[in-house]
């Protein structure tokens, strides 16, 4: 009865939001508990309850309502915490300064898990979704789901977050579970020092591990002893089904020098890449940040640092890190006049304006195709994935409704417009080559 409640209400709830929202904030919800007095709803993690407590209880009261629901109190669970923490609307995320955790995140010592990157506080969207239910999967089933999990993508978009969220979910269902987390360089340092100073133990170092997280795996690239190394490594582990996670900033067929017998390995399990958060991920991003400083901003500032940092989340965390210490040294609110005073370099790096006949001019450029052609009836395959790419390209940079991504493209039809967006969505996370002619168009767009 919950669950079919529960999907008639996002049923209705998607139809009213756009798309990029529903999948950040719904798709990985859950209707705990319904009755007269109380209605619980599971949320990912604690930043999603307080975008649920700001943004979205009164949209679902009134939807429960049309579905006969209408209960006098709405609350909020973290779903994915070891106790399950019950925030009700009244509650709030701020805390005093005393008890804030630092926004500065240490570094894991060599071999060992950094705590603070857990599931929880992973902020999840459509750039990562994929991913973020991959590390759940194997977290849950260690050596049996995804083995080995290749994460890879650019640098600051939450790949090391992701995998040793692996690593700590693991440890707390298994605490007697030995998990390594090492990066790449390290491994090679190591490996040399044990040929070059005839230490003992390195292959068993690794081979006897219940879970090898290695990092910036590109890096192992042009070293060939290191390689046949962790071939040996790869494959003591995968045959004893022990876990191995491996990120990269590329995929594995694309790493130079990389030798085939560890690259025909690598994609034998599952390999995701992790794109740059959309805007909304983006915006989701900066609050919970700001919340975890006790700082609530208004929209118009998080929707500022969103729209003028594109390019990895750390940067992004860094504009919001100096917005905030200038404000707290000069007792000011860090509003959106502050930050355009302070980050207007930032502005001046980038449009500030990206027109929708751009977009439709530099993906036609980008294919070789006239405006004319891409915006035409045609149904060729070489036109229609242009005009579908382009399609995605107005919705995700300008955010343009259906009808009008669809009159951009000469189409009369805006469903035409929902089916190319939603494809190329899709073909983001499964296919290579469509995720890296978008990326090559976004940067053009804003070089």
């Amino acid at each position: 009865m919950q669950h079919s409640l529960w999907q008639s209400v996002l049923g209705e709830i998607e139809l009213t939001i756009p798309h990029s929202t529903f999948i950040t904030w719904f798709k990985n919800t859950e209707l705990v508990e319904s009755t007269d007095e109380l209605v619980t709803i599971a949320v990912p993690n604690i930043f999603a309850v307080r975008q649920f407590q700001v943004k979205f209880t009164e949209q679902i009261k009134e939807v429960l309502a049309k579905n006969g629901v209408e209960p006098a109190k709405i609350e909020y669970i973290v779903k994915t915490a070891s106790k399950r923490s019950v925030m009700s609307r009244e509650t709030t995320v701020n805390s005093p300064l005393a008890d804030r955790p630092s926004m500065r995140t240490p570094l894991a010592p060599i071999g060992s898990l950094n705590p603070r990157y857990t599931f929880s506080n992973f902020i999840v969207g459509s750039s990562n979704d994929l991913a973020y239910t991959a590390c759940q999967a194997v977290a849950q089933y260690p050596g049996i789901k995804y083995n080995p999990l290749f994460l890879y993508g650019g640098v600051g978009l939450g790949k090391t977050h992701l995998a040793q969220a692996v690593g700590n979910e693991i440890m707390k269902n298994q605490p007697d579970a030995h998990v390594t987390y090492i990066s790449s360089e390290t491994f090679v340092k190591e490996f040399l020092d044990s040929i070059r100073f005839k230490k003992k133990g390195f292959s068993d170092k690794y081979r006897n591990v219940d879970v090898l997280i290695i990092d910036d795996m590109q890096f192992i690239a042009n070293k060939e002893k290191t390689q046949e190394e962790f071939f040996h490594t790869f494959n003591a582990l995968h045959q004893n089904n022990k876990q191995i996670i491996i990120t990269s900033d590329k995929p594995p067929r694309s790493i130079p020098t990389l030798t085939e017998r560890l690259r025909s390995r690598f994609e034998m399990g599952m390999s995701i890449d992790i794109q740059m958060p959309d805007f909304e991920t983006r915006c989701a991003i900066i609050e919970a940040k700001a919340a975890l400083s006790g700082v609530e901003l208004d929209r118009d500032t998080v929707e500022y640092l969103a729209n003028n940092i594109k390019t990895n989340i750390r940067e992004l965390e860094g504009a919001l890190n100096q917005l905030l210490a200038y404000a707290e040294m000069r007792s000011i609110t860090p509003d959106i006049t502050t930050a355009e005073g302070l980050l207007g370099n930032v502005r001046r790096t980038r449009p500030q304006h990206v027109s929708a006949k751009q977009i439709i001019d530099k993906t036609a450029k980008y294919f070789s195709l006239s405006i004319a052609e891409i915006c035409s009836a045609q149904r060729d395959k070489h036109i229609v994935t242009p005009r579908q790419i382009a399609m995605y390209l107005l919705r995700s940079e300008l955010h343009l409704s259906f009808p009008k991504i669809a009159m951009e493209l000469g189409r009369k039809d805006h469903t035409t417009a929902i089916h190319s967006v939603e494809k190329i969505e899709k073909s983001i996370k499964l296919d290579f080559v469509i995720r890296e002619q978008v990326a090559e168009i976004r940067e053009r767009l804003y070089a």
